[in-house]
């Protein structure tokens, strides 16, 4: 093949690529020796890669499966498993992440039934997911403390839009933990936390995908914030990790001392 038909080859894949046309289609290549042609089929994926955050983000949640094996005693909700959950996720994804920008990432726990762990949207309530997203749902009007404490903050940043552009709020296990009935953190059991702690590990490096700013990350709760250290120093993810006392810890024995705790986070997350 002499080096001007390598180039067409080149120019005509790159242009493909770069189109996103994700059937099968040919190439023409001419053999230098005898100027005859041969066909080479190139087989490109049936579905499109995602590419913004919204799409990453929408495509990594809804794919969450329920883990194997876990303590008797314990059970964990899925929220994604639920249609109307997905179709909500999807818009507030969209209308929020629609981008390819790096964010700061901010984790907590894992959620809790009422809030994340109902609408797929960490410290988001159904309440603040309609009233303050701007995101419509029939998930119920069940309000969580950890979420009227975050849309506060959120408030005072600049709003919920100014916030999601620069801000992603997830968590270090991304599924509601039940035990009795009951909100349960991975780490209150040794057992628990060992059995999902590669699973923890893998959900922060696929979060990150999503777009992270990797020089420092935001934790909240102090305990959370021990294993999330241990984690981050085996797989090196973030330079940094700051630590903020936990939502529903403020919410339930410093609510009196609320503006001051905001007041933090805004400082955190600059």
């Amino acid at each position: 093949m002499s080096e001007m038909s390598k180039e067409l080859l080149r120019r005509k894949i790159s242009t493909l690529l770069n189109l996103r046309l994700f059937t099968a289609f040919r190439v023409t290549k001419i053999s230098s020796a005898t100027d005859s042609k041969s066909s080479v089929y190139i087989n490109m994926a049936e579905k499109p890669i995602a590419n913004t955050f919204a799409e990453k983000a929408t495509r990594y949640f809804t794919s969450l499966k329920l883990p194997e094996r876990l303590p008797r005693e314990i059970s964990i909700i899925n929220p994604y498993s639920n249609k109307e959950v997905n179709n909500a996720v999807q818009r507030f994804f969209k209308k929020y992440f629609d981008d390819n920008e790096n964010r700061v990432f901010v984790f907590g726990i894992n959620p809790g039934r009422f809030g994340g762990g109902l609408t797929g949207i960490s410290f988001t309530d159904p309440v603040a997911l309609r009233e303050e997203c701007g995101i419509e749902n029939d998930l119920g009007d069940r309000q969580e403390l950890s979420s009227k404490f975050i849309y506060k903050m959120i408030k005072e940043y600049g709003g919920v839009k100014n916030f999601y552009t620069n801000i992603f709020i997830t968590a270090l296990y991304p599924l509601a933990i039940i035990k009795d009935g009951k909100n349960y953190n991975y780490y209150d059991s040794l057992k628990l936390y060992e059995s999902l702690k590669t699973q923890i590990a893998s959900a922060i490096k696929e979060q990150i995908k999503f777009g992270a700013d990797r020089k420092f990350a935001v934790c909240l709760g102090k305990k959370n914030a021990k294993y999330f250290i241990e984690i981050n120093d085996e797989y090196n993810i973030f330079e940094e990790i700051r630590v903020l006392d936990h939502p529903r810890y403020i919410m339930q024995y410093k609510l009196k001392h609320a503006d001051a705790y905001i007041r933090n986070y805004l400082k955190a997350l600059k």
